[in-house]
């Protein structure tokens, strides 16, 4: 069942960052951000009121610490987008937030079967792949910059899901209140350091609480692989979800899928056979 939570968390993040991407063109991109934290705050409070759970101060933490990460990683990510480094900040933000918590699951006892490191070996480059723009030219300004906000985005979406794996079977879903809660504080602050504006005066910018409440959903279905599987293998499955927003921008969009986003694709797709084999 650990497999299948993360595939659908991969799903959710996938379907939610399409929306928010369309959004995303139709107006700037920290008010959509900021609604989808809303959206996903709502959504938490939907399920933490409605389904018990028994969470200590230190699973609220841990959700806090969460929330910090993903504030933070949205906010480097979309700093990124906005100096046209898409290109470099998408693969390498995908493959960061895989590689952190495999590093510390590694060095905490987590020894995966062999099939699942085969699976690991063959998502990283297929995330890579996926995520990144054919059409970036590795040379123009600014790659430094880019590279330096795709670091730090992979980071704090890494911390998003190494503290929730520290949730607890039990903890109910308070803790993910917790995560939306301190990430839209993070968004702010962030928001404010960079002197952009967050205030939301689109309408198309609702569709941000879309986002977030598909979020919200990502979210849940990643605490319950943790708690079903390795947190190693959540990570690693839940960071396919580029894939997902790539297959829905070719058949929605109508967007070409280039020849190293369908080798992206394949190795994906075998990385996820490989993991349910092992």
């Amino acid at each position: 069942m650990g497999i299948v939570f993360a595939l659908a968390a991969a799903t959710a993040y996938g379907v939610s960052d399409f929306v928010g991407g369309i959004a995303s063109r139709r107006t700037t991109a920290w008010p959509v951000a900021l609604l989808s934290v809303v959206g996903g705050l709502v959504g938490a409070l939907v399920m933490a009121a409605t389904i018990q759970g028994d969470p200590t101060t230190a699973d609220l933490l841990w959700g806090a610490l969460a929330g910090v990460g993903s504030g933070a990683g949205t906010a480097f990510l979309y700093r990124g987008f906005a100096t046209g480094r898409m290109g470099v900040v998408a693969p390498v933000s995908a493959v960061g937030a895989a590689l952190l918590p495999v590093a510390v699951g590694v060095l905490t006892g987590e020894r995966p079967e062999a099939l699942v490191w085969l699976g690991i070996a063959a998502a990283l480059p297929g995330i890579w792949l996926v995520a990144r723009d054919p059409n970036a030219d590795p040379d123009a300004p600014g790659g430094t910059a880019g590279l330096v906000d795709g670091v730090l985005a992979g980071v704090g979406f890494g911390v998003l899901f190494l503290a929730l794996g520290q949730v607890p079977d039990g903890a109910g879903y308070w803790p993910l209140a917790m995560v939306q809660v301190a990430a839209m504080a993070t968004i702010l602050v962030l928001a404010g350091a960079f002197g952009v504006e967050w205030r939301p005066t689109e309408r198309s910018e609702g569709w941000g609480f879309v986002a977030g409440l598909l979020a919200s959903a990502a979210v849940l279905f990643f605490l319950l692989a943790t708690q079903s599987d390795l947190l190693t293998i959540a990570a690693v499955l839940t960071s396919l979800y580029p894939a997902v927003t790539v297959l829905l921008a070719a058949v929605v969009l109508r967007e070409h899928i280039f020849r190293p986003q369908a080798v992206g694709l394949a190795l994906c797709g075998s990385a996820v056979a490989l993991v349910a084999l092992g």
